[in-house]
């Protein structure tokens, strides 16, 4: 039998992407190229939302929000504005975001305006303040659900690293060393051993610093809501200077839109990509005391730019006494996919790559101040940490 000769394969592949399953005799797809077909084949194809407004559309939003995703990493810039104007289309959204029953049934939740957010710039002027109230509706929800947890865990993780542990006498805090202390009784003498002295604590100059490097390429729309939730609560406080850098291929310094985080949602204007090295060599450069810094990457480490340079980066923030903290995602959906071996590079390096739920988040902060070890953290919480020659 005869081999087919290269050009020949090619047009072949090419009338079989544009066919879909009607490419009767020419052949399956391997690879990336399975991927572009199934995303092409759930627009046009398969119909995976409701034309109509019903029961069911809640339960499509999370195939609908990977899916946009995953166009991001699939086509080029050109093409995905082409495919996700035709997404608002199919979903029907512009006209359920005019539909007062759907308005008044609808619980938004972080599917719903992960989609709303992807797809913000194909939404018309008619709808958008409608699309803009979910989210807002969303974000309050979500404010009330984690603003005391996460305070709470800050304040605290902030006056135990101010405490002095070695006091001069005058310093003593005696109330407090003395239920620190307390387990330390004897009875047979009727004293407490004093093992630990507690000092009043000592007047900081400075605030620590924590910035949030969030990716929002590809599927991390949820990442990049929970994050702009959290920055909100976190410049909030007054023991911590907060900053909020979104990027892609670009990068944009959200920091001061953080009060308002529908603000910094509809705020986006980024295509697609990944350069996590230029965000990175970004966030360094606001780095003025590299000891009080904490600095928080929440990405999937599919670095479209320069690898070697990304480790690098990372590898001399660390030295130099920034606390990288590593997060492949922050959501609820489960594990994510994530570049294996790059996240293993970043384990070795010093800062542990895992993925953590929002309902996690407040105590990683709090462990993240006070430099603990983060392995032991999501051990604790039973997060997995990325590892070198884990399986695919």
């Amino acid at each position: 039998m005869n081999a087919i000769n290269p050009k020949e394969q090619q047009r072949q592949r090419r009338w079989r992407l544009l066919l879909g399953k009607d490419a009767d005799g020419l052949g399956g797809l391997e690879g990336q190229d399975q991927r572009v077909d199934a995303s092409l084949s759930s627009l046009y194809e398969v119909g995976f939302v409701p034309d109509k407004l019903s029961a069911g559309y809640g339960k499509s939003m999370p195939k609908a929000a990977k899916w946009l995703g995953e166009v991001k990493n699939l086509f080029p810039e050109s093409a995905v504005k082409i495919i996700q104007k035709d997404a608002v289309k199919r979903l029907d959204i512009s006209s359920l975001l005019q539909d007062q029953a759907f308005l008044e049934q609808v619980q938004p939740d972080i599917h719903l305006v992960s989609q709303l957010i992807m797809l913000q710039g194909y939404i018309p002027d008619s709808a958008k303040h409608n699309a803009r109230r979910l989210v807002a509706a969303l974000v309050e929800e979500l404010l009330r659900k984690f603003r005391a947890p996460t305070e709470q865990s800050i304040r605290g993780a902030i006056n135990r690293g101010a405490r002095d542990r070695r006091p001069k006498a005058n310093a003593i805090n005696w109330n407090a060393t003395i239920r620190a202390n307390l387990k330390h009784y004897q009875p047979d003498i009727n004293a407490i051993i004093i093992e630990n002295l507690v000092g009043y604590a000592r007047k900081r100059r400075r605030t620590k610093k924590i910035i949030l490097c969030v990716d929002q390429s590809g599927s991390m729309a949820a990442s990049v809501i929970y994050s702009s939730v959290f920055a909100a609560v976190l410049t909030a406080l007054p023991t911590v200077d907060t900053r909020l850098v979104l990027f892609d291929t670009a990068i944009v310094d959200m920091s001061e839109m953080m009060t308002d985080p529908v603000d910094v949602l509809f705020g986006i204007q980024l295509g697609g990509g990944t350069d996590i090295a230029k965000a990175m060599r970004y966030c360094e450069s606001l780095i003025e005391s590299p000891s009080e810094t904490h600095l928080i990457l929440i990405s999937d480490l599919c670095e479209g730019g320069d690898a070697k340079d990304l480790l690098k980066t990372a590898h001399r923030l660390i030295t130099n006494g920034v606390n990288l903290v590593t997060l492949l995602a922050l959501s609820d959906e489960g594990k994510p996919w994530y570049d294996k071996q790059m996240a293993a590079n970043f384990t070795e390096l010093g800062s542990p790559a895992f993925a953590c739920s929002p309902d996690f988040f407040p105590d990683l902060m709090a462990a993240a101040l006070e430099r603990r070890d983060l392995h032991q953290f999501a051990s604790e919480h039973g997060l997995s940490v990325a590892v070198g020659g884990e399986p695919d």
